[in-house]
């Protein structure tokens, strides 16, 4: 299959799949002997190329990606193995959640110390008391 065939059915750009060729994630395409010498990527192409395109929505980095699709090529791609995987994320993302929220509690306590009781900035022409 040529690129622009796997481009089309999988809604990935060229520059994309050639920079998943490039990073290892999926097999080169084999130059054929024509005169225009493209590559002929392999009919398993298409749905690795599908694999990615879902587990980048999950929100894996190609990194996981990686490490996923590894266990797919040594057949170790068991619900049980991914699962774990998908619990490994889902923990990540909770984490996250909760590193945000204390962001956001601090950006809501420092917009806070600059407004009185209306709503009014305390100092607004003067240096900003959160900065100080």
């Amino acid at each position: 299959m040529l690129i622009g065939e796997l481009s089309k059915l999988s809604g990935l750009s060229r520059d994309t799949i050639r920079f998943y060729e490039k990073c290892g994630l999926i097999e080169t395409g084999k130059k054929e002997r024509r005169w225009n010498n493209y590559k002929e990527y392999p009919g398993a192409t298409l749905q690795r190329l599908l694999s990615i395109k879902r587990l980048k929505s999950f929100g894996f980095t190609l990194n996981e990606i990686a490490e996923i699709l590894d266990m797919l090529d040594v057949n170790e791609a068991t619900c049980r193995n991914v699962s774990d995987k998908i619990e490994e994320k889902i923990a990540m993302i909770d984490q996250k959640i909760q590193e945000l929220k204390a962001i956001r509690k601090q950006l809501s306590n420092g917009k806070n110390n600059c407004q009185d009781a209306t709503g009014a900035l305390k100092t607004p022409d003067e240096t900003c008391p959160v900065l100080m």
